[in-house]
């Protein structure tokens, strides 16, 4: 832990020094910091080379430790089914399964806390396999389908509790999936994610991914990801421009991410493309059948968006000690907007078709993102405008009928 409190003091101290820096989080990966927003940085540590991180960004206090509160922080369920124009229950039994690294020991305990503070339903742990189920329930398997669970790791832990709270607090009555894997290795993750799928999962939430590799359209990578009828979203990334993967399969959904602002009254006032989220053009996936855009010629990353800044980020209960600190954090990337889209996907009866994993495409039913940028490509890969670009995709959800 001194090691994470020394970086981010460096980030801290560049950030006063410049105004507007790039400081090297935690984990390896780089951000900008700028002044009139509240700091934040990557909550995962990447493992090795053949492992995924975790898209969470944590808000930062003036010593560049992460900001914990005895109470809340951050969009509760209220904002963001108003936000979305989403009702809060599914009209069909539906299972989020969400699939993370390592174990988080408290989230049933924290996951109620959460839905006591803002008074939604509290869970009971599932008496009988998730998937027969009649009522809301919530399940956590290890990446074999067991209750032996990996060690516990404090960012993964907080990443989880973001993604189990947020996809609880979008669908109040689905049933709850965790899939814990072993380590956040490819291998064990792909393992996770093929048990979510044998326990029943209709949506599959993800917010973890890596830079692209050559091997990632083989068998051993995509084919993974190629399960008709269930839908599985992917975060897009909060380093900016460039693809990340597995958002860029052509079996999923990539989520980019934007920053949320809402109205005095709490209602929906407006979102532009946010400066970390993920986009670009796939350097091996091929472009599937249902992109029509005409800069890149394979796999165009992102597909839709919702909110990801952790400036506007979530209101997230942790009892696991995350660099000393425990309660409320507020927490955004990417990682909070992947549940957001699961949650929209259970809530429209989690149809899913792999010809046209998202949309139609019709104004009505998602909220193009016209305003921001990730980078500086000079076109719709990294700048949001009119119909479709690379940081929010066709948009965000106004409604659940557009999925």
């Amino acid at each position: 832990m001194k090691k994470v409190s020394i970086l981010l003091a460096i980030s801290a101290i560049l950030v006063f020094n410049t105004g507007l820096a790039t400081a090297r989080d935690h984990d390896g990966r780089w951000g900008d910091i700028s002044f009139g927003h509240d700091r934040h940085a990557a909550v995962c540590v990447k493992d090795g080379q053949d492992s995924a991180y975790c898209n969470a960004r944590v808000i930062l206090d003036a010593n560049g430790q992460p900001h914990s509160n005895l109470v809340p922080s951050g969009y509760g369920p209220a904002q963001f089914h108003a936000a979305y124009s989403a009702q809060t229950a599914a009209t069909s039994n539906q299972i989020i399964a969400i699939v993370d690294a390592y174990d988080d020991p408290n989230i049933l305990k924290d996951l109620n806390t959460y839905s006591s503070q803002f008074g939604i339903p509290t869970m009971l742990n599932c008496s009988q396999p998730i998937k027969n189920s009649s009522t809301p329930c919530f399940q956590k398997v290890n990446q074999t389908g067991g209750t032996n669970y990996p060690y516990s790791n404090s960012g993964w832990a907080l990443e989880i509790s973001l993604d189990v709270e947020v996809a609880h607090a979008m669908c109040q009555n689905c049933r709850i999936l965790l899939v814990e894997a072993n380590s956040s290795s490819y291998s064990n993750l792909l393992a996770a994610e093929d048990e979510a799928a044998k326990l029943g999962a209709t949506v599959i939430s993800n917010s973890w991914g890596s830079n692209e590799f050559s091997s990632e359209i083989t068998a051993a990578y995509d084919n993974h990801f190629n399960k008709p009828g269930i839908a599985i979203t992917f975060s897009s990334g909060d380093s900016g421009y460039g693809a990340e993967y597995p958002a860029a399969s052509s079996y999923v959904t990539a989520v980019g991410g934007t920053t949320l602002l809402l109205n005095p009254d709490g209602s929906y006032a407006t979102e532009t493309a946010w400066s970390g989220s993920g986009s670009g053009c796939s350097l091996y996936e091929a472009k599937p059948g249902w992109q029509s855009d005409t800069l890149c010629a394979k796999r165009t990353v992102a597909d839709v968006s919702a909110d990801a800044d952790p400036n506007s980020g979530a209101a997230v209960y942790d009892s696991v000690k995350y660099a000393g600190q425990s309660g409320w954090f507020k927490v955004g990337g990417t990682s909070l907007s992947s549940p957001l889209i699961a949650g929209v996907y259970a809530l429209a009866g989690g149809s899913f078709s792999p010809s046209l994993p998202y949309t139609s495409g019709n104004p009505g039913n998602l909220r193009d993102i016209i305003n921001g940028s990730n980078g500086n490509c000079n076109n719709y890969l990294c700048t949001a405008g009119v119909g479709y670009d690379g940081p929010t995709g066709l948009g965000s959800p106004n409604g659940v009928t557009a999925f």
